[in-house]
């Protein structure tokens, strides 16, 4: 099996760890665990030294999966399947259901796993391109002219990485119009909650019977260490992915499982802490994204991350490697997506270090 590097991933795992101002990130400010427990008040290692490291709940424990129904509509907390990250989420779901020959359309630019896994695994891939003309929207029409009769899935990101685009529930009854006429599932990445209040957010699982949600504790909520996910599904298809969920994962542990339990069951609190800390610092993005020369954006409906389109004298690449050699300032390069000239900007930093990092972009643009 051969796949391409995957780009995003590629940057940050050489460039992160160099950041002086780190705004390549698309998680909302990560706690720490003094944070989450002073949020919580929760006796946090209490707990922990009464637990034994055994391999613990395989699919999640019974709390999490209740936790995670309340989610949606009607999804039954045994169809609730925890995972490695929605990356592991997105991998066990295509990993299941994609065989060679299967046609399948996903939204592009986006998470790459959700092309590049399907055509390493024979699949024949189309893209459903977004356009910044109509704000990062993907047209309808032009989804009904890739669907195939052997259409097998359409992927999508929403909200999408790298853009911040949200497609509002009116627009995805109409995908699964197209998707149901063949047959194909809709698999939808939602780890970008957003927290604009006038965009009607659905979950795919809880519009499509053959729809698939997958998610985490990463980008919304704050918990990316942990490394938990989950897909949401109706019940046959829960069973089609323990099958290969048994070969790629076993559980998430113990420790993940817990501290899991710890955010969703505080979800209102973290909700709360994290929509602050969107919507306080996307004013002050758009503030300076305005008044800031040779850059410009297609602002993101209240999620954690950004594409800003540059007007510079190199590449975009060439930009984002001398910005953060020169400047400490470390952005994703459009390259990582497939399209040059952009950049991502996670501007769900800690404040002081997203105000810092725009003003030290902001004079670096001037000269470059």
């Amino acid at each position: 099996m051969k796949i391409a590097g995957f780009g995003v991933e590629e940057w940050l795992n050489v460039h992160e760890r160099e950041a002086k101002y780190d705004l390549a990130q698309s998680t909302i400010t990560s706690f720490s665990m003094n944070e989450i427990k002073d949020l919580t008040q929760a006796d946090i290692y209490g707990q922990l030294d009464d637990q034994k490291m055994n391999y613990g709940w395989i699919e999640g424990s019974p709390t999490f999966k209740k936790e995670i129904s309340k989610m949606y509509q009607n999804v039954d907390p045994d169809n609730i399947l925890q995972t490695n990250g929605a990356t592991g989420a997105n991998l066990l779901a295509i990993y299941s259901l994609i065989e060679p020959g299967d046609h399948v359309i996903s939204v592009y630019p986006s998470y790459q796993q959700l092309y590049d896994i399907p055509r390493s695994l024979g699949a024949d891939v189309s893209f459903w391109k977004l356009r910044e003309d109509k704000n990062w929207y993907p047209d309808i029409d032009e989804l009904k002219k890739l669907i195939r009769p052997n259409t097998k899935m359409i992927c999508i990101n929403n909200a999408n990485n790298p853009t911040g685009t949200v497609l509002d529930r009116k627009f995805l009854e109409q995908v699964v119009e197209v998707a149901r006429s063949v047959g194909a599932y809709i698999l939808v990445d939602e780890v970008y909650l957003p927290f604009d209040e006038s965009v009607d957010f659905a979950p795919i699982v809880d519009l499509y019977e053959k729809g698939i949600s997958t998610n985490s504790l990463s980008k919304t909520y704050s918990m990316p260490g942990i490394r938990v996910g989950w897909t949401a599904t109706n019940a046959e298809l829960a069973d089609i992915f323990r099958k290969y969920r048994d070969y790629t994962m076993i559980c998430s542990g113990v420790f993940s499982d817990q501290m899991a339990c710890l955010v969703l069951e505080n979800k209102d609190k973290v909700l709360a802490r994290n929509k602050k800390i969107v919507l306080d610092n996307l004013a002050y993005f758009k503030a300076w994204v305005e008044k800031t020369p040779k850059i410009s954006c297609v602002f993101p409906n209240g999620v954690s991350t950004s594409f800003v389109k540059l007007d510079t004298k190199k590449s975009s690449l060439e930009f984002c490697r001398d910005l953060l050699k020169d400047t400490g300032v470390l952005l994703v390069p459009g390259e990582a997506f497939d399209v040059p000239g952009y950049a991502r900007l996670g501007y769900c930093a800690p404040h002081e270090t997203l105000t810092k990092g725009l003003e030290v972009l902001g004079e670096y643009l001037q000269d470059n």
